[in-house]
């Protein structure tokens, strides 16, 4: 017999509280993440389906004990119905777990993590690694640093540079969900592939010296893993067809990266020497206008005074709503609202 209120906590629960409200009240769809930053994002991608008949909440998984992460999301909730029989525990119509896919959606069900984000109708996942590569889509990255600067020059290409870094790293990115995929990931784990895929010293001016460093760098890992693992031809090419697949193509490949190392590791330092320039270029402008010194002087205060901090631009980014794995996301929500047994 549950004694705690949190084992009380279900679908269930929430379908009753709404059905003491007002049949002229919207339904409330409890919508469980994994972190703070997770909240915003989830916000943005759930707004869209809200109406005057649904809304959604959306919390951490515990505000007593403060735990987060996809083990409180999903061990919570679904190992409690795994115990009683039933698929999905106290997860249903009005309570919902959105979780970053991390390599889960990848390993396809090679883990009993992995079946549980895959297979449950009520757990929504990213399809990308986790939020953080949707903020860091290569197509918004240039309206990021507009936001950023105020500068709309485009002086860098942003989609070229990280479908070239994809590619550098796909045939590495193949070894790496295979070895997570048969179990093999001590001897190669996702920090490993991370310390290969850093650009290191990017250059604006000469990007493709740091493609070429990444290259390098995977070439030799990948000799040493041949070295290691003989036998493994088969199998790696396996793992290629299935990711590729999944729509996970060579020139993609960062979107499924871990997402801090691409937020905070690759992607920022590049915006950083970006939105330097641009923020010069602009300072330069107003520096050789013509105008009297105390109006140059007024004017660049006011310019310095609204320029934005890259990384707070970068979490507020949206601009990934153009891409299919976001797409795929709105498609499965869609589909679960759809369901006769759903919200009506």
């Amino acid at each position: 017999m549950p004694s705690r209120l949190r084992d009380n906590i279900s679908s269930s629960y929430f379908e009753a509280a709404n059905a003491l409200t007002s049949k002229k009240a919207r339904r409330r769809i409890v919508a469980y993440v994994e972190s703070y930053d997770d909240i915003y994002f989830w916000r943005t991608v759930l707004s869209e389906f809200e109406d005057d008949k649904r809304y959604f909440e959306v919390m951490l998984p515990s505000k007593i004990n403060l735990t987060r992460g996809k083990k409180s999301v999903l061990m919570n909730f679904l190992e409690e119905g795994e115990h009683n029989n039933e698929t999905d525990g106290p997860l249903g119509r009005d309570m919902i777990a959105c979780v970053d896919a991390d390599y889960d959606y990848l390993i396809q069900g090679r883990t009993h993590q992995s079946r549980r984000v895959i297979n449950s109708p009520y757990v929504f996942h990213t399809y990308v690694y986790a939020i953080e590569n949707f903020q860091c889509y290569a197509p918004s990255l240039h309206n990021v640093c507009v936001s950023v600067t105020l500068n709309d020059h485009r002086i860098f290409d942003f989609r070229d540079y990280f479908a070239q870094f994809s590619e550098a790293i796909f045939p590495l990115f193949v070894w790496s969900v295979m070895v997570y995929r048969n179990g093999n990931y001590p001897k190669f784990s996702i920090t490993d592939f991370c310390r290969i895929a850093d650009p290191g010293g990017f250059s604006v001016q000469n990007p493709v010296t740091s493609i070429n460093h990444v290259r390098r760098k995977v070439r030799t890992k990948i000799n040493e893993l041949q070295r290691q693992f003989p036998d493994a031809k088969d199998e790696y090419l396996e793992t290629k067809a299935d990711i590729q697949a999944l729509g996970i193509t060579p020139q993609t490949t960062y979107l499924y990266i871990q997402g801090h190392h691409l937020f905070d590791t690759v992607v920022s330092p590049i915006l950083s020497k970006v939105c330097n320039l641009l923020r010069q270029e602009r300072q330069n402008e107003i520096f050789h206008a013509v105008a009297h010194r105390t109006q140059k002087r007024n004017e660049m205060s006011c310019y310095e005074n609204s320029l934005q901090d890259i990384k707070v631009m970068l979490k507020k980014n949206t601009g990934y709503m153009t891409s299919e794995p976001f797409r795929r996301l709105q498609s499965d929500i869609r589909a679960y609202l759809d369901n006769k047994n759903a919200i009506v």
